[in-house]
Order: structure tokens, then sequence, then C-alpha cells
């Protein structure tokens, strides 16, 4: 097997020479040749795409995230395939286990928690695969900001509150200082701020908002397992949730959001269905 590194930066500098032509063939949704990598969604097993669910019901082996995803789900779709946990496992394991098993002819698919779009790692597997003539394509699934979004009965976007959102995580051991923007995000004023593999640092992260002048009184909720059985919310604000989330416990696997918009409160009404659309109809009315 060539170097998982080696690997990526090959097929990066292919598609620097030349877009890959299946972006033009073939659409999201789409059952294709080669390995899925699947968004197994936030963690209720209905949450899974259809596409997907037809994808792990008919595979040979399943290449799960661990405890990431839900086991009422790999139980329910998954019974009959060998099962394989990802976690603790390197790209030199990883790469030639899916690779060996889908050249012996096995249906295989890669799960994935969440979507594989955010924060998912899964484009150097992808790669590493791809490198060694084994082709990929990715069905998306439903990310825990849109399965917390829909727990709080909101929108992560609403008129007059918020008309950004900002998918992000915290400074730590994989991302830099300077690279950290949860406060710039903050200071906007109109962004939801969804912060991701942060649940472990909440109130550092909040300390620094603090330290830099941002209100303490702005909102802040945080959804432990979102869509999960034992799912909890936990709402304060940049001031108190921070111990709020320490004496719940959770140092993993809850999506943090900041802003007026998981409130729900003092939106204006959209244009869709007010004055716009009314005119739209009027105009139509005297077009006839």
């Amino acid at each position: 097997m060539t170097d998982p590194q080696d690997a990526i930066d090959a097929e990066s500098a292919t598609r620097g020479a030349e877009r890959d032509q299946r972006i033009r063939e073939r659409t999201a949704g789409e059952s294709q040749e080669g390995i899925p990598f699947i968004g197994a969604g936030p963690g209720d097993p209905g949450l899974l795409t259809v596409t997907g669910r037809e994808l792990v019901e008919a595979a040979d082996l399943v290449v799960h995230a661990g405890s990431l995803v839900n086991s009422e789900l790999l139980d329910e779709y998954c019974a009959d395939a060998e099962q394989v946990s990802s976690i603790g496992k390197d790209l030199e394991e990883l790469v030639p286990l899916m690779r060996d098993a889908y050249e012996a002819g096995r249906t295989v698919v890669r799960l994935h928690s969440g979507d594989p779009a955010i924060y998912g790692a899964a484009l150097e597997q992808m790669d590493a695969l791809e490198h060694e003539g084994v082709p990929t394509y990715i069905v998306p699934g439903v990310t825990s900001a849109f399965a917390a979004s829909a727990t709080l009965r909101t929108q992560l976007t609403l008129n007059g509150v918020a008309n950004h959102v900002a998918f992000t995580r915290p400074q730590g051991k994989t991302l830099e200082p300077e690279d950290d923007h949860i406060g710039e995000f903050v200071e906007m004023g109109d962004v939801t701020t969804c912060i991701y593999l942060g649940t472990h640092a909440v109130g550092e992260t909040m300390d620094r908002l603090l330290e830099d002048g941002h209100d303490p009184e702005t909102p802040v909720t945080v959804v432990y397992h979102a869509s999960w059985p034992d799912e909890e919310i936990i709402e304060g604000t940049i001031g108190t949730i921070g111990e709020r989330l320490e004496a719940a416990g959770y140092r993993a696997s809850a999506l943090v959001i900041i802003g007026d918009a998981a409130r729900k409160a003092g939106y204006e009404r959209s244009y869709l269905y007010g004055d716009w659309a009314n005119r739209s109809s009027t105009e139509s009315q005297a077009d006839d």
C-alpha cells in the first residue's frame, strides 16, 4: 500500500490538473460503483437517508464510526453484515481492510456519523482508496446541527435574527488558536454559531468570549446526543453555560449553539409569505 499521505498528495495533484469527470456524470443520491461513504445521521436510525439504508442493508462489510453510530441502526439495518469499528484504527489499517474486501468481490460501505462533509475525515480515506484503484463516493446524511435545530423546534436562520450559520470548532489539539474564529462569528451578531467537537472545551471557550468583551447574556443552547434516546437540552448564556454543562457531566457528543435563533424569539415575518408573495400574486392576476 502507498503511504496514505503520499496517496493524498498524488490525488490532490491529479485534481489540480484535471477535474474528476464523475462530478458531471453522477449526482448525490445515486448508487454508484465503488465504496460509498455514508452519513449515518445524528443518531436516530430513522434519520438515515433512504439511499443510505438501502446501501447498508445490501452490504457484506460495514466499517462504522464505533459508538458515534447508534447500535440500534447497526442492529436494524446491518445485522447480516460483518461490522468493523474504525475507532482506534489508522489509515494504514483501514484502507487495506476496505480495499481487500472490495477487490474480493464483497459489498463494502463506510459508515460515518452525521454527514461526512462536516468534520468527517472522509476525503483522506477516499483519496487513499482511489490511489489504490478503488472507486469511492459520498452519500450525504443529516448533521447534528440540523437534528438539534429540529429538537429545539426552530430554524438556524431567522429573518431579523440570524442571516448566517457557522459550523466551527474550538481551538485545541487539532486547531491552532489563530484558526479559532468563534469570537468573530459571535461578534457579527446575526450568525448562528454551531460548535462541533467542543463539548469538553465549552467552559474555556465561553471564558475567552467573555475576556474578548462579548455580552454574557448571549443565549447558548447545548443539545447532547441530538436525536438519541438519551438526548438532553441544557440552556444558558455565554456567562452561565460552562458551569451548567460541567454540572451535567457531559464531555463529548454535544452540539453547542450560540445565538438568538436557538430561542426562536424576536424574529420578523419573512418576505416569502408576506408582501412579496402577495405582490407577486397581484401582479399575476393583473397580467391575466
